[in-house]
């Protein structure tokens, strides 16, 4: 199996943990593990394997200058983009939220086009709307009688939030991920995450009542540490050593499918109307908002 074929797998394994999270993470909260309790075992989590493994990659120290943009970055990323998920995860369906987040590349063209004056074509700006329809429609007309999802609209605004935190991030880190090696960024990003989290998320992570955790329960949480927050990370770098990063990002679109499919697999959520015709809104409203415009050949002949 050549480098190419390994990246693409990488790339599929990161889009396919991604999609199982949602019904994963779903089945442990809020019952068993309150969302923002969850949070911090996450975090605490991913930051002692990231220190771990920090030892295989050169020994670096962050520039005092850029103390302020990490901690924005650990506020966007491993504060508020994960306590808003989860929360909004444990009020809503896991076909929902995997939807839902698919709507972050959209989120980015727009914050790129407000913050960095990125320009935005028509098919784009087609794409933005489209894809926001789809969101809009399942925040409007996606609530259902649901036990284990008490408040679905606020869960919605709560996972397209996350959206919002993440696209920012992705912005601000830009310039620090060419800075340092990944195992430095990442150690301290989610080591400050912590401390960020705490205040929002120490009361239910003491709460949790260990030994009466099924075992379901415990492997659910070391799959959420270890699969969703470690290894997607780490596959996801390995794939950009050989695609390109617009070939990543398109693995994207089928993080729904996988998402939906486990979910209705594992008997954790159904299929509507309302959530297909969204679903559709989204990805086509992604599809658009991620094409590149064609260029024009230097040989085409003038009217």
């Amino acid at each position: 199996m050549n480098q190419r074929t390994l990246a693409i797998v990488a790339a599929i394994g990161a889009t396919t943990i991604y999609g199982i999270n949602h019904t994963v993470a779903k089945g442990v909260m809020p019952d068993l593990v309150g969302p923002f309790g969850f949070i911090m075992l996450r975090v605490t989590g991913a930051a002692a394997l990231f220190w771990g493994i920090s030892v295989f990659g050169p020994k670096e120290k962050i520039h005092p200058k850029d103390y302020l943009r990490l901690l924005l970055c650990a506020v966007l990323g491993m504060g508020f983009n994960m306590l808003v998920f989860f929360k909004g995860l444990s009020l809503s369906t896991p076909i929902n939220s995997s939807v839902l987040v698919t709507t972050t590349p959209i989120i980015v063209l727009i914050l790129s086009a407000l913050f960095i004056k990125e320009h935005i074509g028509q098919k784009k700006i087609l794409g933005i709307l489209i894809g926001l329809l789809g969101a809009l429609g399942l925040i409007l007309f996606g609530a259902e009688t649901r036990q284990d999802a008490p408040n679905i609209p606020l869960g919605n605004i709560l996972i397209l939030m996350n959206s919002v935190f993440y696209g920012s991030y992705l912005i601000a880190v830009k310039q620090l991920l060419s800075k340092y090696h990944p195992f430095t960024f990442m150690k301290w990003l989610f080591t400050l995450g912590v401390f960020i989290c705490l205040p929002f998320g120490y009361r239910e992570f003491t709460a949790i009542d260990w030994p009466l955790l099924p075992t379901q329960a415990l492997w659910s949480i070391a799959f959420v540490i270890i699969g969703t927050t470690f290894c997607t990370y780490l596959f996801n770098i390995y794939a950009l050593t050989r695609l390109k990063a617009s070939t990543l990002s398109s693995f994207v679109y089928v993080q729904p499918l996988f998402g939906i499919l486990f979910a209705i697999g594992t008997g954790q959520d159904q299929i509507t109307l309302t959530k297909v015709i969204a679903a559709c809104l989204v990805l086509l409203g992604v599809y658009l908002a991620s094409r590149k415009p064609k260029k024009r050949g230097a040989e085409q002949i003038k009217a």
